[in-house]
């Protein structure tokens, strides 16, 4: 049996962070919650007011053999903006910042290069925001925020309206 690794991304609301990820190859599960933040525990309502310092993101458990954390990076940065630092799409706020949190050098470098490479690319016209960060403590979020996407498809229709889809689309769609 093949070793699980984890993998942690902040990339605006965690509902619309989770499918991408669960769909793929290799991906054995996903969970939302808060990452980054000074209180432990803390709410999903802590965490909206931004006085907590956590980012939503989602954890990723893996198997390295089927899927890199290579091809997870190019995933994330697949689902986001990567120049705006001051939330993604219609979600505003440090608590929706982008974030790739690493849990080891050998991944921070991964995601530095991946980074790099990304701006080199020149595809975007502002610089790329994205911040690598060393992962911190990962606390789930409420059960009625896991597995959104499926629980809610009328509501994720609405989030996705709210400029991501359209973005993903415009951006990161193979011409």
């Amino acid at each position: 049996m093949s070793e699980t690794e984890t993998a942690t991304f902040a990339g605006g609301c965690f509902w619309c962070m989770v499918q991408p990820f669960e769909t793929f190859p290799g991906i054995k599960k996903v969970l939302s919650g808060y990452t980054g933040g000074t209180v432990a525990n803390p709410t999903y309502e802590q965490v909206k007011s931004q006085t907590t310092g956590h980012t939503e993101a989602v954890k990723i458990w893996f198997d390295p053999q089927v899927v890199s954390y290579q091809q997870l990076v190019e995933l994330y940065w697949q689902q986001t903006d990567p120049t705006d630092a001051g939330g993604q799409f219609q979600d505003r706020g440090s608590n929706y910042r982008p974030v790739i949190f690493v849990n080891s050098e050998a991944q921070a470098k991964i995601a530095r290069a991946s980074r790099q490479a990304l701006q080199d690319r020149e595809q975007f016209t502002k610089p790329i925001v994205t911040k690598i960060e060393v992962a911190q403590p990962f606390y789930p979020a409420e059960e009625r925020h896991q597995q959104f996407y499926r629980k809610n498809p009328a509501r994720m229709a609405q989030q996705e309206a709210g400029g991501r889809e359209a973005f993903i689309q415009q951006h990161w769609t193979q011409k």
